[in-house]
């Protein structure tokens, strides 16, 4: 029979993440993604849920204790009752779900639907005849046509992928110890051994359940005979072939730890600094005219981002007019529209981004003038630093002195969280939970810090109030991925405390001695990775910001470095291109990040002329 306290913990479990996905969803998305985009906003709820209660499926496995040999029947008392084997096999395939169905169709669904790609410049003759109703309904056959037919295309390669990797990987080598123990007649001799316990009883008269503890300790004799033992070992390796959810499993976990090796190494170091660094900033002071020229300094920034903004929407419609005249378009184009998005669009993606992230910091400096400013931020910001470096540290402990040494040097948190286990079952459970969570939360960190400075790559921000559905897709998907990484990781590092999980013999036994990820696990290379790009992060975040505690120096330099570079890039890049005199759409996602920035700014800076005017 199932423990109650087990269900209780589940369905609450799911509650509070399907609360916490709704909010997230609604506090982070963009007002045009208002009362629009209902199944995009359904798969992102619904990834949501499924990472959270991925990665807290670890501890109600730890709980359950199903990996436990007397839950077969003769020692039930640990035994949750619950069947956790069905439990992953049921994520391992909802995960492929969501990530190789479900959000590839999303995001293709919604990007056909933006109009900024796929919209035609001019509507054929045969189009301006057709009733409003009926081209609305054409227009939307086609993005659902085009939608479909990407899906299949993706779905057929990740399924002729997953086919032979399955065919030719999915065989493991388990190395088992075979140890010839004394026979009779060696039992009967001097050496031999006997063993003896002295079993307990209930008052009833019924014995109680074997405890090891019971017997006899070793004698001279029994010692003698545990070497001779010991010195007749023999190893066989088994070969089976494993089923196709835990394979599957194995794959995901495999494909994962490259994101989850890159981007957490890099948020280890990066997320407890950001914190400390905020508060040791603080302190900074500017004076009235320093300030005046900073905001010189962005008012000369943005308007080059929105010149760049209307010379990269006419460059796109160029192309586009060029295309259909010739009326010839590439297949990766007419299959995946958002190929059509350069790397120079990326480059100005970025710069709108870190443009405002350089305007919060001329608000911070800007201090009890500007509205917005918390003077409790800094303090809050330190506390949320310091947690988060004590958790990093924690982590990276662990992994030096138990999950990488072949004979551990100490359990470390595995102790802990026996010991919290002691005090409330629930106790140690919730402490696993928030370690996972947080190294979830160091890759999400890295993720972004990597796009926003490596323009190379495609990166989708999460903003408050301005966030679009493609950016969800994305980093929902993103997050799917590295969820099996970290339990195997969370695994690996707290063995003893979760040695009777089904999580322990499926990564410790199954996965990890499949045919050529073994290299991988068994040698622990994506782990020593991990530590090796935490600890170049750090040193490189340390050098970096060691300047940034000034008087705002470092600050007016950057925004002059970049004001004058984007200046000169757009005149390089853009002077033998024709463009085409046109006014700029308002529908354009990059010119409408810009004009938000402009707009947000102009209100600032109206606040504290009012207020400069209030104090005069």
């Amino acid at each position: 029979m199932a423990d109650v306290l087990l269900i209780i913990f589940l369905v609450v479990t799911i509650l509070i993440l399907l609360i916490a996905s709704i909010y997230f969803l609604v506090y982070y998305q963009h007002p045009d993604d208002r009362n629009t985009a209902y199944f995009p906003k359904f798969v992102v709820i619904g990834a949501f849920i499924l990472a959270g209660m991925t990665l807290l499926l670890f501890p109600l496995d730890v709980a359950n204790n199903e990996g436990y040999s007397g839950c077969s029947g003769f020692d039930t008392n640990i035994c949750g009752g619950l069947n956790m084997r069905l439990f992953w096999d049921v994520t391992a395939w909802l995960i492929f779900i969501w990530i190789f169905l479900l959000i590839p169709f999303s995001t293709f669904y919604y990007e056909a639907h933006d109009g900024n790609i796929t919209t035609p410049l001019a509507p054929s003759s045969g189009e301006s005849e057709m009733d409003p109703d009926e081209k609305a309904k054409k227009k939307k056959r086609s993005r659902l046509f085009k939608a479909v037919f990407n899906l299949a295309l993706t779905f057929a390669v990740v399924s002729l992928v997953f086919t032979l990797s399955y065919l030719f990987l999915s065989h493991t080598h388990i190395p088992i110890d075979i140890y010839t123990g004394a026979t009779i007649l060696e039992g009967a001799q001097p050496a031999g051994v006997r063993f003896e316990s002295f079993p307990k009883t209930n008052d009833d008269g019924s014995s109680k359940p074997f405890d090891p503890n019971e017997l006899a300790p070793l004698q001279p004799n029994d010692v003698i005979l545990l070497r001779l033992v010991e010195e007749q070992l023999n190893q066989s390796i088994p070969s089976f072939r494993v089923d196709a959810s835990t394979f599957f499993t194995g794959l995901v976990s495999f494909i994962g730890w490259f994101f989850f090796v890159l981007f957490g190494g890099i948020g280890l170091a990066a997320l407890p600094l950001e914190g400390i660094f905020v508060y040791l900033n603080h302190q900074a002071a500017m004076s009235p005219e320093e300030l005046d020229d900073l905001k010189q300094l962005l008012i000369t920034h943005l308007n080059d981002l929105v010149e760049i903004g209307e010379q990269l929407k006419f460059e796109r419609e160029d192309k586009e007019m060029v295309s259909k005249a010739k009326k010839k378009q590439s297949l990766m184009l007419k299959l995946f529209p958002m190929f059509m998005r350069s790397a120079r669009t990326r480059e100005f993606k970025a710069a709108v981004y870190l443009l405002d992230k350089d305007f919060e910091e001329y608000t911070a400096y800007r201090g009890r003038t500007s509205k917005k400013y918390n003077p409790l931020y800094p303090y809050l910001a330190l506390i949320t630093g310091c947690f988060n470096a004590t958790l990093t540290l924690c982590w990276v402990l662990q992994t030096c002195l138990f999950t990488l040494p072949k004979s551990p040097v100490h359990p470390f948190l595995n102790n802990l969280l026996v010991w919290l286990d002691g005090i409330f079952p629930m106790f140690g459970l919730l402490t696993v939970g928030i370690l996972m969570l947080y190294l979830l939360l160091c890759a999400m960190k890295g993720c972004f810090l990597f796009g926003v400075h490596f323009v190379c790559v495609s990166f989708y921000p999460m903003k408050v109030g301005k966030t679009y559905m493609t950016a969800f897709l994305f980093n929902m998907g993103l997050i799917l991925y590295m969820t099996m990484p970290i339990v195997q990781f969370s695994v690996i590092s707290f063995e003893e405390y979760a040695k009777n999980s089904i999580m322990h013999q499926m990564y410790l036994v199954e996965i990890e001695y499949l045919d050529f990820f073994v290299y991988f696990f068994e040698n622990n290379v994506f782990i020593y990775t991990l530590l090796i790009i935490a600890f170049l992060n750090l040193f490189f975040l340390i050098w970096r910001y060691k300047y940034k505690i000034n008087d705002g120096e470092r600050l007016r330099k950057r925004l002059k470095a970049r004001s004058g570079l984007t200046r000169e890039e757009s005149e390089e890049h853009f002077e033998d291109e024709p463009l085409i005199n046109r006014n700029p759409s308002s529908d354009m996602i990059q010119a409408d990040a810009v004009q938000s920035e402009e707009n947000d700014y102009r209100e600032e800076e109206r606040s504290v002329y009012s207020s400069d005017s209030d104090k005069s």
